[in-house]
């Protein structure tokens, strides 16, 4: 995923969405950044609840107009610190990416079957360390010396929406809508290169929310690229909190084997 599998931040409203509206709150206009925030934070369940999270598993399918396997599936395993595994399975084969809060790797069959193993690039390597874990860059943003500014307010698919510029540790400027009216996540946006290896913008939207054990998850993100006509749909089918993952899930993946009988080991 670089593509998608760090695209993670968070059209059902829950509880907690509807406590953080319940007492009339000024018109979108007259929030501030820190306003906005918190309103956040709470109707995606809250940050003692995030915190509660230690590891995280999505297992679902992509759609996708623009790759010859329409439909694709994969397993997303995240743990803290900063460790993500993406698994993409199509016709028996298997695409791995792995990056362990320090270093990544990508597996994935060469031209004569065998899979090869290959560290980030600088580019994908910059992005995965500027990830924020499991809850995403909002939550506790002070505390991860990030810097957020409200930059005013769009309409996003109809939904009046307050724009957010994130700055992170490592200078980069990424940009997060919010709903004004449910305070999730609805848009992201970073600079990425698209297939030919121009500077483009890549868009993720969030989409269907459904209350995971008192947290609030996306089960629906679709992102495009560029000029991509048609976006990527991943379609989150389960969501597992806290599964036992080894760190060993998280290390540089192993190949054993010739062509017909290669092994992955992690």
């Amino acid at each position: 995923m670089n593509w998608l599998a760090l695209s993670l931040g968070m059209l059902a409203i829950c509880l907690p969405a509807r406590l953080a509206l319940a007492a009339d709150p000024p018109m979108a206009s007259e929030l501030a950044v820190a306003q906005v925030i918190e309103r956040n934070v709470a109707a995606r369940g809250g940050l003692p609840a995030w915190r509660k999270i230690q590891t995280m598993a999505w297992i679902g399918h992509i759609e996708s107009a623009n790759h010859p396997d329409a439909r694709l599936s994969f397993i997303l395993e995240q743990k803290r610190q900063n460790k993500t595994r993406f698994e993409i399975s199509r016709q028996n084969l298997a695409s791995v990416r792995v990056y362990d809060g320090k270093e990544g790797w990508k597996l994935r069959p060469s031209a004569n079957g065998t899979p090869e193993v290959k560290p980030y690039t600088a580019e994908e390597l910059a992005f995965a360390a500027d990830g924020q874990g499991i809850e995403g860059p909002l939550m506790d943003h002070a505390g991860k010396g990030i810097d957020v500014t409200l930059d005013g307010m769009d309409e996003v698919e109809g939904r009046q929406s307050y724009r957010l510029s994130v700055k992170l540790p490592s200078g980069a400027v990424h940009r997060i809508w919010i709903d004004a009216e449910t305070f999730l996540d609805i848009k992201y946006d970073r600079q990425s290169k698209d297939p030919a290896g121009r500077s483009a913008t890549l868009s993720v939207f969030y989409r269907d929310y459904r209350n995971i054990e008192g947290v609030m998850v996306p089960l629906t993100m679709e992102t495009g690229i560029g000029v991509m006509k048609s976006p990527d749909r991943m379609v989150i089918d389960r969501v597992v909190l806290n599964p036992p993952l080894d760190d060993r899930s998280f290390a540089r993946p192993h190949v054993q084997g010739g062509r017909h009988g290669a092994i992955v080991d992690t």
